[in-house]
């Protein structure tokens, strides 16, 4: 499909959004898979359910999903963050097997059309132009990553939102203006920089992770929560942690003391399996 046949998604201003039917009751956040292998983040409102990114095959996010109660069958749309294969392995599938709409940049889909297959329904949007999938207010921010358009997101209902940003190589004065006053945050947390230094990989890729367009380390992850963090926020999920070049002790022995003093919850995503369902109701 050429972008002169793609359409475009709704758009409205950033800080302004019109919810369709009732106020959601609660949202539901769940990390199917994330890290180097695969990525997929579900999120609900009861009415409108969304996959950020299908890095996994189609089968492995219907299963991913299922062991979660979850019902593919019910999922609204993809949304896509950039043309890596650990984020859009299942894209094209899904969008075939259950009828769905993409929503995707055009540099994006351009570096990723011959591994996206047909897909019937294309939805173009720009990272600085809210557009909205239902209830759903989706922002769209640019990140600095080595894609060709990489996207971080907020997801905005009437009482929550929730920020999205991992694959980024800084923490730019941009993404931290857009994550401030999330209720929960999915956050980049890749590598421990002393383990990346003595681990396996070879010293260009190691440059690569550790430079402005690769991934954040546990420090700069603290260092990005540092600034905002606030009394509503409610989680904190590390994601895109390294299988060779960090752990979960590690990651949470910088980021815990951060959240010490608050109530935030700190949650750790992992590839190999999904993370617990969390909730956020309507009342907090």
């Amino acid at each position: 499909m050429k972008l002169s046949e793609m359409p475009a998604a709704s758009v409205i201003q950033a800080d302004k959004f019109e919810m369709i039917g009732k106020p959601p009751q609660e949202i539901k956040v769940c990390v199917l898979a994330s890290g180097s292998k695969g990525n997929a983040i579900y999120l609900s409102d009861n009415s409108t359910s969304i996959l950020v990114d299908a890095g996994l095959s189609g089968i492995e996010i219907q299963r991913r999903m299922e062991s979660v109660h979850l019902d593919p069958n019910d999922l609204s749309a993809v949304v896509v963050s950039h043309e890596h294969s650990d984020h859009i392995k299942g894209v094209g599938i899904m969008a075939r097997r259950f009828n769905l709409p993409i929503y995707i940049s055009e540099k994006t889909r351009s570096a990723a059309v011959s591994r996206l297959g047909k897909i019937a329904d294309l939805h173009s949007f720009e990272c600085g132009t809210t557009f909205q999938i239902n209830g759903f207010a989706i922002h769209p921010f640019s990140i600095s990553h080595d894609a060709a358009d990489p996207a971080g997101f907020t997801l905005n209902t009437s009482h929550c939102k929730i920020g999205i940003a991992t694959d980024l190589g800084i923490a730019t004065e941009l993404v931290k203006k857009h994550l401030r006053g999330s209720r929960l945050l999915v956050l980049e947390a890749n590598h421990d920089p002393e383990m990346l230094q003595t681990g396996p990989y070879p010293w260009p890729l190691k440059q690569r992770i550790k430079g402005r367009s690769g991934h954040l380390s546990n420090y700069d992850s603290g260092n990005l929560l540092k600034e905002v963090l606030h009394d509503d926020l409610r989680h904190v999920i590390l994601a895109h942690l390294s299988q060779e070049n960090n752990s979960p002790e590690k990651a949470a022995g910088v980021i815990g003391p951060i959240l010490a003093k608050s109530n935030t919850k700190l949650e750790i995503a992992r590839q190999d399996q999904p993370s617990k369902l969390i909730k956020i109701p309507n009342n907090q």
